[in-house]
């Protein structure tokens, strides 16, 4: 028997997105997968559902934690690609750092993504991002000390911040959570 994952219609437009901002080609992913170019571009076009083991090795290859490729709460088909319900958001990352994110986006197929964070109090990022994309973040609640580009800065409740193309770290040394919406383009998750 073939264990097959959950997923959403929009499984494989995700992976398509995710590959490309990456810059890989079909060729470079089939072949680390050991699998048929024609084999990903089904998947890609939702002709064809990936094992778990699948999904677990095309999570590796495109450098995002599997949970990213899992749908959670599907939502009805009226309102699939549009609507992404608070019980039906996509968790990200493992949240060791003390960062819990899900995705706000309905998918993955835009040129930017949105994000729901919440850093836990005294929690830290362990080591810089520098990414070549351009972020914006708008507090909800609770602060974060942020470093972005070699400049300190600390933000509360109804500040923003941007971040473009530079070295950034955050941290939470406070009591309370810090609640953040985060818009990053191009999507990386």
């Amino acid at each position: 028997m073939n264990s097959q994952a959950p997923h959403s219609a929009s499984l494989g437009a995700d992976i398509r997105a995710l590959r490309k901002a990456r810059g890989l080609t079909l060729t470079e992913i089939a072949e680390r997968l050991n699998r048929s170019v024609g084999w990903l571009s089904q998947v890609e076009r939702d002709m064809s559902d990936p094992s778990i083991s699948d999904l677990r090795q095309i999570a590796e290859c495109l450098g995002v934690p599997m949970s990213m490729l899992f749908a959670h709460s599907a939502a009805p088909a009226d309102e699939q690609g549009y609507v992404v319900r608070t019980g039906s958001r996509r968790p990200m990352g493992s949240g060791e750092e003390g960062l819990i994110e899900e995705l706000l986006s309905p998918d993955l197929t835009d040129d930017f993504e949105m994000v729901h964070s919440t850093f836990e109090p005294h929690s830290c990022m362990q080591t810089p991002a520098d990414r070549s994309t351009q972020e914006v973040g708008y507090m909800i609640s609770g602060h974060l000390d942020l470093i972005i580009g070699g400049r300190k800065f600390t933000v509360g409740p109804g500040d923003s911040f941007r971040i473009r193309h530079e070295p950034y770290q955050w941290s939470n040394p406070y009591d309370e959570p810090a609640v953040a919406i985060w818009v990053i383009a191009p999507p990386v998750y």
